[in-house]
């Protein structure tokens, strides 16, 4: 446990992406390899199931620590961090466990959830005397299932590979394969000789770049093919070994909640495997993203919504045909590989994204302001000759997106960030007027920048109105512009409806409370959005 604590503080530490890969490869390197199997498997985003309730760690540790409950809710508003506060509020003078990181999980972690209270708190007490502040932290981020490490995937992934001494992409790849936090497993992703034998392995996906410079600056346009961004689902479509596997790129294999399109995809040939969007799509034009979701985290699909959101697999790319990888190949061989693969489409289900007729950048600028009329989100720029890289490269595949959808909004609460934002009011909720009152429109934490988040703490600091647990309730004097990506009604908020991806555009100093916008105005917009899907 000394080592991976060592390793996450180095990582927390730093901000530079050489000295993260030094710190772990160094850690993968000196451990065995049961905790480097653990620390790979947390550091890729896994968790561990929630052990133990928050509610029995504050009230143990009031206990432990001598405190009444309020005065431990006090802290926890101060510190921002309930794993921190914790692990500073319960006593021990201990100098740390020398236990390893997977001796930690197997004895004191994993059977947590099936002991009974009164076996729970005793084994957490324990840990707390046996455990410096440090490793006391980490063991409530992993028993609260709330670990996170300031590390990307790919940097994590990087450094493995350098520790194997294999690319960086094949890593990738068998990372992207089941595996489990196990020694054998562990070596099995580093042997520089193994081979993926999982048919349900899916590649890892290339990320376009949000473009952010003058159309113009990419060259020719011949040397550039356009699509649009379609808003859907991120999916692979794997065909392999007579079976169907429909990824998401969350790493989820999604073939329960859309069995038409795994059933559509038997046709294809095996060894195929298709990059894509799935998207709920009727009378051929897409749906609104939020009847996607109706179909989203269900064991099973009723066959209702087999009608009320019918669905189509939208393939842009091809990585495998006939089991040979098709990724080093330019864009438009993989394309016009792609085109013959259209005869094995079922069309009510699956179908291709054509290119985009554009003679100039005028051309592309002014679809970008058709996709909302579209329903997608704007266009995706492809160099022809390129590969199909692994994660977000930046130079070959550019997303560019439409206008948000912006209105004016007041700000009505503010809550701390987290970690090195703990001491910050940096999450703030927002409302907008309906008559005389404020009624709540979206929470946002994004878009501001570090001298103006110092500036609203101040602000809220000093204009508290009141307090509800961690949420202090702020005079309504701030406006701010939100940016956000779609509007949708639902029957959860208050205001009636939903804002997708919501961030603050810019603060509107030169706007008073009373000018921000009325929930007439966001419900005329959301009337707008609908008329044009």
């Amino acid at each position: 446990m000394r080592a991976f604590t060592e390793l996450y503080m180095r990582l927390d530490a730093t901000t530079k992406r050489t000295e993260k890969l030094t710190a772990l490869e160094s850690y993968f390197r000196s451990v065995a390899a049961e905790d480097a199997a653990w620390a790979l498997y947390l550091f890729s985003g896994r968790r561990l199931i929630r052990a133990i309730s928050r509610r029995r760690l504050r009230s143990w540790a009031a206990e432990a620590a001598s405190l009444p409950g309020w005065l431990i809710d006090e802290c926890y508003d101060n510190v921002g961090d309930l794993s921190e506060t914790l692990s500073l509020i319960v006593p021990s003078d201990s100098e740390g466990c020398d236990a390893s990181l997977s001796q930690v999980i197997a004895e004191r972690i994993k059977p947590l959830p099936q002991l009974d209270e009164g076996e729970q708190r005793k084994l957490v007490m324990q840990t707390w005397r046996d455990f410096n502040a440090p490793q006391r932290f980490l063991f409530h981020k992993l028993i609260s299932g709330s670990f996170r490490v300031g590390a990307a995937e790919k940097t994590v992934c990087q450094a493995l590979a350098n520790v194997a001494g294999i690319d960086a992409a094949v890593m990738a790849h068998r990372l992207m394969g089941k595996w489990e936090p196990t020694a054998a497993d562990f070596e099995r992703l580093c042997d520089q000789a193994s081979a993926a034998n999982d048919p349900s392995q899916p590649y890892p996906f290339y990320l376009a770049s949000p473009l952010e410079a003058e159309l113009e600056s990419l060259g020719d346009i011949a040397d550039w093919q356009v699509e649009w961004k379609w808003d859907g689902i991120r999916a692979q479509m794997i065909k392999r070994d007579g079976e169907v596997f429909l990824w998401s790129r969350g790493e989820e294999m999604i073939n329960e909640q859309f069995p038409e399109l795994v059933a559509a995809a038997k046709r294809l040939p095996d060894g195929t495997v298709l990059d894509g969007e799935v998207l709920a799509w009727e009378d051929g034009r897409p749906l609104p993203f939020h009847m996607l979701q109706r179909r989203l985290n269900r064991k099973r699909v009723e066959m209702m919504l087999f009608q009320d959101v019918p669905v189509v697999f939208m393939a842009y790319d091809v990585m495998e045909v006939e089991g040979a990888d098709l990724r080093a190949y330019p864009q438009d061989k993989r394309r016009a590989r792609l085109m013959q693969l259209t005869s094995e489409f079922d069309a009510n289900l699956m179908t291709v994204s054509e290119p985009i007729d554009c003679e100039s950048w005028g051309d592309v600028a002014s679809c970008k302001q058709q996709a909302a009329r579209n329903g997608t989100e704007g266009v995706m720029i492809k160099r022809r000759d390129s590969a199909y890289e692994v994660g977000r490269k930046k130079g070959n595949w550019w997303k560019f997106k439409r206008d948000p959808y912006t209105i004016d909004a007041v700000m009505t609460a503010a809550q701390r960030g987290h970690g090195k934002r703990a001491t910050l009011y940096t999450d703030y909720t927002f409302g907008v007027w309906h008559g005389d009152e404020l009624v709540t429109i979206a929470k946002a934490y994004s878009g501001l920048t570090g001298d103006e988040i110092r500036e609203v703490d101040r602000f809220v600091r000093r204009h508290s109105t009141d307090r509800k647990g961690p949420v202090r309730l702020v005079k309504p004097e701030l406006v701010f512009e939100l940016a956000f990506e779609g509007i949708q009604p639902s029957e959860r908020h208050k205001a009636g409806v939903a804002l997708r991806f919501p961030r603050m555009a810019r603060w509107r100093k030169d706007k008073p409370a009373k000018e921000a916008d009325t929930l007439e105005s966001v419900q005329a917009l959301l009337a707008q959005v609908e008329a044009r899907q």
